[in-house]
C-alpha cells in the first residue's frame, strides 16, 4: 500500500506545503521563511527553507536564481553543522546541473550528496541522490549502467511504500524500455505509475506518466486523438502547479504526436513554442530536441535540403558535447529519414561543411 505523496524537499517550517503546491506559493513561503531565519541567525532553518527556494526557482526555469539559492542553502547547512541539509543542497545543485546540461557536474554533486546523506543518516536524501545519478545516466543514454540502479531504487521505494519515488522509478524504467523499442512493457509501467500517482495525489508524477502513455499510444497505436487528450489532461496539472519544465516537455511531446500524424504545420508551431520555453529556462536538452523536431517539420514542409543537413549536423555536435547518446542517435535517424546523410557525407552542402569546420 502507498500513502499520500509528500515532498521531502519542503523541510523545517515548510513541511506543511504539499507536493502539489503551486511553485509560486512555494517560492513565496520559502522566501519569507528564509529571510526570517537569516535575521534570527538560524542557520539550520535557513538551509532548509533555502532548499525549497532553490527547488522552486529550478522548477520554474529560473536557473541563475536556483544556482544562487542552492549554494546559499549549502553554506547555511555547513555553518549549522547539518550534514543531511548539506546533502539536500548538493542534491538540488546536482539536479540543476543536469537540467542545464552540465552532466559531469551533475554526477559529481549527486555522488557527494549521496555520500553525505549516508554519513548524515538521511536515507531519503541518499535515495533521492542515487535516483538523480540514475536519471542522469538514463538521460545520457547509458541504460546498461543505470538500469540495475533504477530497479534497486524501485524495490526500495515499494518496500517503504513511497509513492512518489515508486512513480519516478517506474517512469524511468518505462522510458528506457520505450527507447529500446519495447513499447508494451513501457506502456504497462507508465500505466502503473499513473495509477499509483493518482491514488497518492501526486499531480506532477501523474502528469509525467500521462505524457509517457501519450507517447506510446502515438508511436505504437497511431491513436493521435487519444494521445492528444492524455497530453491535455497532463497539461492541466502542469499549469495548476506552474511546472514550466514539465509543460515545455508536454508541448514538445504534443509536437511529436502531430509530426507522427503528418500534421507538419501544427507540429512546427508546437516545436517553436516548446523551443521558446526551453530557451527561456536555459534547458539545453529540451532546446536541442525541440530544434530537432522543428528541423524535421520544416524539411517535410519543403525546406532546402542543404539547410536541413547543416542544421542536423550542428545538432549532432551539440548533443555530442552534452553527452546525450540516445538523442544523438535520434539525429542520425533523422538524417536517414530525411535523406540528407550524416555530417561529412556527400549529402552535406559545402556551406554546411565549412560552417561545421569553422566551429
Amino acid at each position: 500500500m502507498y500513502g499520500k505523496a509528500f515532498a521531502p524537499e519542503y523541510q523545517g517550517a515548510l513541511t506543511t506545503l504539499s507536493v502539489n503546491s503551486s511553485l509560486d506559493d512555494v517560492l513565496a513561503a520559502g522566501t519569507e521563511r528564509l529571510r526570517a531565519a537569516e535575521q534570527a541567525g538560524e542557520h539550520g532553518e535557513a538551509a532548509r527553507s533555502g532548499l525549497a527556494v532553490a527547488e522552486a526557482h529550478r522548477r520554474l526555469g529560473q536557473v541563475r536564481e536556483a544556482d544562487l539559492a542552492w549554494k546559499a542553502s549549502y553554506r547555511a547547512a555547513r555553518d549549522a553543522g547539518d550534514v543531511a541539509a548539506m546533502a539536500w543542497a548538493l542534491w538540488s545543485g546536482g539536479t540543476l546541473a543536469r537540467q542545464r546540461g552540465a552532466l559531469p557536474l551533475a554526477f559529481r554533486l549527486l555522488r557527494l550528496a549521496a555520500d553525505l546523506g549516508e554519513r548524515g543518516g538521511d536515507i531519503v536524501v541518499r535515495g533521492y541522490s542515487l535516483a538523480g545519478l540514475a536519471e542522469t545516466g538514463r538521460i545520457q543514454g547509458d541504460y546498461e549502467a543505470v538500469g540495475r540502479l533504477h530497479e534497486q531504487l524501485l524495490a526500495e521505494a515499494r518496500r517503504r511504500g513511497e509513492a512518489r519515488h515508486t512513480v519516478w522509478a517506474l517512469e524511468g524504467i518505462a522510458q528506457m524500455h520505450r527507447n529500446s523499442g519495447d513499447h508494451d512493457t513501457a506502456y504497462a509501467l507508465f500505466e502503473e505509475a499513473a495509477h499509483i500517482a493518482a491514488r497518492a495525489e501526486d499531480r506532477r508524477g501523474h502528469a509525467w506518466a500521462l505524457r509517457g502513455l501519450a507517447d506510446i499510444v502515438s508511436v505504437r497505436d497511431g491513436d493521435t486523438e487519444r494521445a492528444l487528450a492524455l497530453l491535455t489532461e497532463a497539461e492541466e496539472s502542469c499549469r495548476a502547479m506552474n511546472l514550466s519544465g514539465a509543460l515545455a516537455y508536454n508541448h514538445k511531446m504534443r509536437a511529436n504526436v502531430c509530426y507522427r500524424a503528418g500534421r507538419y504545420g501544427q507540429a512546427r508551431r508546437l516545436y517553436e513554442q516548446a523551443l521558446g520555453e526551453f530557451c527561456a529556462m536555459a534547458e539545453p536538452r529540451g532546446e536541442a530536441l525541440s530544434r530537432l523536431g522543428l528541423t524535421k517539420s520544416l524539411a517535410r514542409l519543403g525546406r532546402d535540403r542543404a539547410e536541413t543537413a547543416a542544421e542536423l549536423a550542428e545538432l549532432a555536435g551539440i548533443l555530442e558535447r552534452i553527452g546525450l547518446r540516445h538523442a544523438r542517435e535520434m539525429v542520425t535517424r533523422a538524417q536517414s529519414e530525411l535523406g540528407v546523410g550524416p555530417a561529412g557525407s556527400p549529402a552535406e552542402s559545402p556551406a554546411g561543411a565549412r560552417a561545421r569546420t569553422a566551429r
